[in-house]
């Protein structure tokens, strides 16, 4: 995999729409410049916007087109050190025709989001550039009153460090708090409570190797079976990530998913699995269940190894995963360590 150069005071970072354009819409164009202070005040970057990231949600739904063209000359510019997403959404596989490959392996660059942005983190793995999976603009850098604790050390730890391993450890806490988005509640806090759970071994025992891939699971069918689909020698020795998004799919859909990627052969071509921690702990034991029928109920795979409740995606706080990186899960000592940076200074 191709790392890009990490982030360092004055960087420049560029804010794009992939998909839902609502950083734009008047209502909550406020979370962009809480967003946009922070970044520069308290990560000091510099930030800009991508020309059509701020046209508003039916301006951009309507133009796929110049979302990717946004995409791709943030990519070429030699002045932006990262790319950054306003937010998911559900319609980024609109913006694939119109994406070059080329142009995002020939100027690596970090690039974060989640959620449909799994979409996009997929194509940067074609093009062989490791990418992050983790903070949009709009939800962590746009929190209200401040970012949780977890998320900025994950963000200086990731972007901004300096190491050869890391252990990426659970939050303490965690909340389930709806906080709606409108310039009443920019002092409101979330309520944060401890995590009764830790990392939890679903399956497996010892320790397992692999490169992370994956994303969010109710994106993975709108991405499968086009060209950015890894092709199943590419799902070997790998870690898969998985977590759900705030639709929180019924345990149903995941066995139905989770029984496709075992047609495909995928759960017995990776080496593990990394299980985030479902929006609001909603159907937290019907997830298990739903896994642990498909892992081992029905392919058998006695021995695979599931760290369950790890801290991405949709929970808050969240961490940080970066694609393509050797990655270890410790089972017996319930851990998961990166075993390489994603990063070249």
């Amino acid at each position: 995999m191709i790392k890009p150069r990490r982030l360092e005071r004055g960087d420049k970072v560029a804010i794009v729409s992939l998909s839902w354009g609502g950083l734009g819409d008047p209502s909550t164009i406020h979370k962009y410049h809480i967003a946009k202070e922070r970044l520069e005040n308290d990560f000091g970057l510099e930030v800009i916007c991508m020309p059509h990231a701020l046209k508003g949600s039916e301006y951009v739904a309507a133009n796929p087109k110049l979302r990717a063209q946004d995409l791709m000359e943030a990519f070429k510019d030699p002045s932006i050190s990262a790319i950054f997403s306003a937010i998911g959404g559900d319609d980024s596989i609109r913006i694939l025709p119109y994406i070059d490959l080329d142009v995002i392996r020939n100027h690596p660059k970090i690039f974060m989001g989640y959620s449909d942005t799994t979409v996009t983190h997929f194509m940067m793995y074609k093009a062989g550039v490791c990418s992050f999976y983790g903070p949009s603009v709009m939800c962590e850098f746009g929190e209200y009153v401040r970012m949780f604790d977890y998320t900025r050390k994950a963000v200086e730890d990731i972007l901004f460090g300096l190491w050869e391993e890391y252990d990426l450890l659970p939050s303490p806490e965690w909340t389930d708090d709806y906080i709606l988005w409108q310039e009443s509640n920019i002092h409101t806090l979330h309520r944060m409570q401890k995590d009764q759970h830790g990392y939890e071994v679903l399956n497996g025992r010892g320790v397992t190797r692999g490169r992370l891939l994956g994303g969010c699971l109710d994106v993975f069918m709108m991405i499968n079976g086009t060209s950015i689909w890894p092709d199943l020698h590419e799902w070997s020795d790998t870690v898969l990530f998985l977590e759900t998004s705030e639709e929180k799919p019924s345990p149903d859909f995941v066995v139905y998913t989770l029984r496709n990627l075992a047609a495909q052969g995928i759960l017995n071509a990776v080496n593990g699995m990394i299980v985030g921690k479902p929006k609001d702990e909603t159907y937290y034991e019907e997830y298990k269940d739903a896994i642990m029928q498909v892992v081992v109920k029905e392919e058998h795979l006695v021995d695979f190894p599931i760290i369950y409740n790890v801290n991405i995606g949709h929970a808050k706080p969240i961490g940080i995963l970066p694609y393509g990186i050797q990655t270890e899960l410790n089972c017996d000592k319930k851990t998961i360590r990166f075993l390489e940076s994603p990063m070249i200074s």
